[in-house]
């Protein structure tokens, strides 16, 4: 790596990040069926019609899984919790599951790392996806539930705390894409569940502050969206697309409204009454993480909402066929603290490279995540040094896992995992971290 612990401020956080879904293996504890499941059991959803219910096997493997985070240096382990682990049917708690969470939260301070929590990644129980799931207007309530049942038995143990990973994954690709679960390509559900996310990520900022938590925050993903040409069409496309991935939730929390260019499409499709809701919306928070890996390209193409398409970048790719673009997240960093945070405590709470990584002789020499993850940090610190209050970086991810639609084909992690033996191989990018973070 080319840097070191001593390059950034002191009190730094360096970690490392997972969800449940991807690690812990939900076929155990008495975890009850998500809405991914259902996606993933029908032919096309998956690769191969994987699903998470072995993965990497953390539910059991947890303490050696922590000993390597623990060996590397990191601060801080960035985690979620399973709703349909804590409450199978979506509403009634279960001893198990919280049984399990306080295990591996008490697991974590043993060897000095801070849980950061973060409440949904993504497995919806599927009881509340019949009833609608993030399309239902009562979905704040299910979440301001849940909230108060994990945080209830955890909170008092928690170093940081966001409701919901990546909302535009939830609302967008979920509903309008289609490309994850619930699988629905229909505009007036994406409307809706965009807003329902918000408003149940302040109904949870709400529920926490209730319980005394502090340092609570939101988790936001990021691709910078660069116009195909200097073009008016390619310029109005780009701030399209920019107002839908980047700026809609954040503009819903710190400016009390969504992007005009969001509701030339949303407008008609929205709940009733959704003007006031910005102050449920917009509680205060603690901090702000961003999740970024890459940019896009943005071309127009039709007159149709939204008018755009994806046209290929010049720059090198991951395995996920993503440019490597460092200057985006410097851009994404700089331009949330000038337009939305000030000196709220900004996050890097995701970032890492997919790469075809195979184990030789024992070791697994992935230059490639060495080169990314350097490159990365160094935007990191120009951003610090051009004024923004970045706080700490989480590395995506500690473990190889379960890629969601991609199965277990794309590997994000610094440690190898044999998928069918289990056995963990800390890659080459690993020790090369160790050793920048050594103190």
């Amino acid at each position: 790596m080319d840097f070191k612990r001593s390059d950034f401020p002191e009190g730094f956080t360096f970690g490392a990040a997972t969800s449940a879904y991807q690690i812990e293996g939900h076929a155990t504890g008495g975890a009850g069926s998500t809405h991914w499941d259902t996606f993933a059991a029908t032919p096309g959803n998956v690769v191969r019609q994987e699903n998470g219910d072995l993965a990497c096997d953390h539910y059991n493997r947890y303490a050696e899984d922590f000993d390597l985070m623990q060996a590397a240096g990191f601060d801080a382990y960035r985690f979620s919790t399973s709703w349909a682990r804590v409450m199978p049917d979506g509403r009634t708690p279960n001893p198990e599951g919280l049984d399990f969470y306080d295990r591996l939260v008490d697991a974590m301070l043993e060897r000095g790392l801070a849980p950061y929590a973060t409440l949904y990644h993504w497995e919806l129980p599927s009881p509340l996806a019949d009833e609608g799931g993030w399309r239902s207007p009562d979905m704040h309530k299910w979440f301001g539930d849940y909230t108060a049942c994990i945080m209830g038995r955890i909170g008092d143990r928690m170093a940081a705390v966001a409701p919901i990973n990546e909302p535009w994954c939830v609302g967008w690709l979920s509903h309008f894409l289609g490309h994850h679960a619930p699988g629905l390509r229909d505009i007036r559900a994406t409307a809706r569940a965009m807003h329902h996310v918000l408003k149940a990520h302040g109904t949870a900022i709400q529920t926490m502050r209730g319980l005394g938590l502090k340092n609570l925050g939101g988790v936001f993903n990021f691709e910078w969206a660069e116009p195909v040409d200097d073009s008016d069409a390619a310029r109005r496309a780009a701030d399209l697309y920019d107002g839908y991935y980047n700026r809609f939730f954040l503009d819903g929390i710190y400016k009390g409204r969504y992007p005009d260019a969001v509701m030339e499409g949303f407008a008609p499709h929205l709940p009733d009454g959704w003007q006031d809701d910005f102050d449920l919306i917009g509680q205060p928070l603690d901090w702000v993480g961003l999740n970024y890996y890459t940019r896009k390209i943005i071309a127009p193409n039709t007159d149709a909402w939204p008018s755009h398409e994806e046209a290929p970048g010049p720059l090198p790719k991951t395995q996920m066929g993503w440019e490597i673009y460092p200057d985006g997240l410097y851009k994404f960093l700089t331009r949330t603290a000038r337009e939305y945070t000030g000196d709220t405590p900004l996050f890097v709470t995701e970032n890492g490279l997919a790469n075809a990584d195979v184990i030789v002789d024992g070791v697994v020499d992935d230059a490639e995540r060495t080169a990314f993850v350097s490159a990365h940090f160094d935007a990191v610190k120009r951003a610090i040094d051009a004024g923004a209050p970045v706080s700490g970086y989480f590395l995506w991810s500690l473990l190889d896992n379960y890629e969601w639609a991609l199965g277990y084909e794309k590997r994000f992690g610094l440690i190898h995992v044999d998928f069918d033996t289990l056995k963990r191989t800390p890659k080459a990018s690993y020790h090369a971290l160790k050793s920048a973070l050594a103190r």
